[in-house]
């Protein structure tokens, strides 16, 4: 029997979930979109998750899609085709509402790169290798490579990236702003568990609703942007949370956020 291939580990507040084909550098195909396509709705409505990890096993995070699979026939007319099927998972991470943490492991390129920038916080191994690497193979970008790698990065390093498909170390990255952490390769692990135990201790409520604000922006004029952190705000102002956290502060001891 073959494994999974996407493991899930719950370590209290944080789920790991563990893309699982080391063999094939963690490539993205059809069985892996199912797995990221139940556990993603499952886990964004389950209320003991407040963080998510988002790593490989093996020498890769994800070295893009599994070629093989994405250039095979067509399907029966109706069917969704591989890029349908790649969007859809794509659209569910960017969309995840709660904090959402990518630990590359290891390469990550191509579908692997566009993956990882669906995560709010990127940390990586010292010995990562990222970029985009598309036009190394004739490929064109479908998730992200050509659309947001310019959002995230200076607009001249994104087209460099792009038209050299060179891969860059982790350190260099960290160096542009797109990694925020670069850990030594065998404290990677643990590094995302603490970081993700960390912010699973502040309020679930109030995190989701910066995240909302802050992943919409960009689209927004700074007016509007304004506006919607208001209206985050009054709700907020209603919340439970909100009252424990300025409790805490007052009593000078540790909140205990519910979310509510």
């Amino acid at each position: 029997m073959s494994e999974p291939a996407l493991l899930v580990e719950t370590h209290g507040p944080v789920t790991r979930l563990l893309m699982n084909r080391p063999q094939a550098m963690n490539a993205l195909n059809l069985a892996m979109f199912d797995c990221l396509k139940a556990e993603l709705p499952r886990l964004a409505a389950d209320e003991e998750c407040r963080v998510l990890i988002l790593t490989g096993a093996g020498p890769a995070f994800c070295a893009g899609a599994d070629l093989k699979q994405a250039l095979a026939g067509q399907p029966a007319p109706g069917e969704p085709d591989f890029l349908d099927r790649a969007r859809e998972v794509l659209e569910l991470l960017a969309a995840f509402p709660k904090p959402l943490i990518a630990a590359l492991n290891g390469v990550t390129m191509a579908g692997g790169l566009e993956l990882a920038m669906c995560a709010d916080i990127l940390i990586a191994a010292e010995s990562a290798q990222i970029g985009d690497a598309h036009a190394n193979f004739g490929v064109y970008p479908g998730g992200g490579g050509a659309a947001v790698l310019p959002r995230v990065l200076p607009l001249n390093t994104a087209m460099y990236l792009l038209f050299t498909g060179k891969t860059l170390p982790a350190a260099e990255f960290k160096a542009l702003g797109l990694i925020s952490e670069v850990h030594p390769d065998a404290e990677l692990g643990e590094a995302s568990l603490k970081l993700a135990q960390a912010i699973a201790l502040k309020s679930p409520i109030a995190l989701r609703r910066m995240k909302e604000v802050a992943r919409t922006s960009a689209d927004k004029s700074r007016a509007d942007a304004l506006l919607h952190e208001q209206v985050m705000l009054r709700l907020h102002q209603r919340s439970a949370d909100l009252a424990e956290g300025i409790a805490a502060f007052a009593e000078k001891r540790a909140p205990r956020f519910t979310g509510r």
